[in-house]
């Protein structure tokens, strides 16, 4: 799906999160990357081939109202 220099990582790949987004819809909480994964605003994501990454979210990351 690539078509850039340097190409983007794979799906595959440890850093497959790192590839381009081709179409952004923040509207609605998600990217598509140029490699083919769906990446969510709470950092879950869907693979070309189907499978799931949960969200993994660093704890603390979110701010509290104090």
């Amino acid at each position: 799906m690539c078509s850039h220099q340097p190409p983007c990582p794979t799906a595959d790949s440890p850093c497959h999160h790192t590839a381009v987004i081709v179409s952004a819809h923040p509207e609605q909480g998600w990217s598509l990357l140029c490699n083919g994964t769906i990446v969510f605003d709470d950092t879950g994501e869907l693979l070309p081939d189907g499978r799931v990454v949960s969200p993994h979210r660093t704890p603390g990351a979110l701010a509290t109202a104090a």
